[in-house]
């Protein structure tokens, strides 16, 4: 393994009444890897993306640390490191897709580069004038994994990223994942057993707020994840 790019260490985090979600929660990522968080729901998955991407103000921690250096998630400097896209996400809603590109871009200082291939591949091309509020969920799904993919953050954040998504545009998602390394670090939530296997180099196991247990490379299969998560479901 490289050195850090991201380091957690001992982070706590709650929404209320300080009932934890997260307690003594630590992670280290490496430039240039795909890192799976693998857990049922309520595990805490989205809950430490939030603080990641600071969302979530009620947390502690002995420290958060970007390429060795302490930062605060809210701050300007890392914001422009990282990009999040969420399960979930109404924001924009007046905006069509590409008026929502431009103010991203804008936002983080780049130029918008040529997205033909992203649209192509999340079969995109009859959407990108809608409002993202007359879009359906997995449309919606696109239209930020499109400006994720296209950003190119140093760090990319996806909260369960497949929910939504058809067929095809979950296996083109896959190798956008896959791929990542080249531009990037990638760290994405599932409890899609499928999508963790299929694309990670690592991945976390997280259950009750604290990562479990670690797989890499070929450790990571089907059977090694379910027993972690003594699980045999559907997952």
């Amino acid at each position: 393994m490289g050195a850090a790019l991201l380091t957690v260490k001992n982070l706590s985090a709650w929404y209320r009444n300080e009932k934890m979600v997260l307690a003594d929660f630590s992670l280290e990522l490496t430039a240039q890897e795909a890192v799976g968080l693998i857990g049922l729901n309520g595990a805490g998955k989205t809950t430490f993306l939030k603080v990641l991407s600071g969302l979530l103000p009620t947390y502690r921690s002995e420290g958060i640390l970007f390429s060795g250096r302490p930062v605060n998630p809210r701050e300007q400097r890392f914001k422009r490191c990282r990009y999040t896209v969420f399960a979930e996400d109404n924001s924009f809603p007046y905006f069509t897709f590409r008026e929502y590109l431009s103010y991203v871009f804008t936002a983080y200082k780049k130029d918008i580069p040529d997205i033909s291939d992203l649209v192509q591949g999340f079969h995109f091309e009859d959407y990108t004038d809608i409002l993202l509020k007359d879009l359906s969920t997995g449309n919606r799904k696109k239209a930020f994994l499109i400006t994720a993919f296209a950003l190119k953050p140093e760090l990319l954040f996806l909260d369960e990223p497949v929910n939504g998504l058809d067929f095809q545009s979950t296996e083109y998602l896959y190798q956008r994942i896959a791929g990542y390394k080249e531009h990037g670090t990638v760290l994405f939530s599932s409890h899609i057993l499928e999508s963790i296997t299929l694309t990670s180099d690592r991945v976390f196991v997280l259950e009750h707020g604290q990562i479990r247990q670690a797989f890499e490379r070929e450790q990571i299969n089907a059977a090694n994840i379910r027993e972690a998560l003594h699980y045999e479901n559907d997952i």
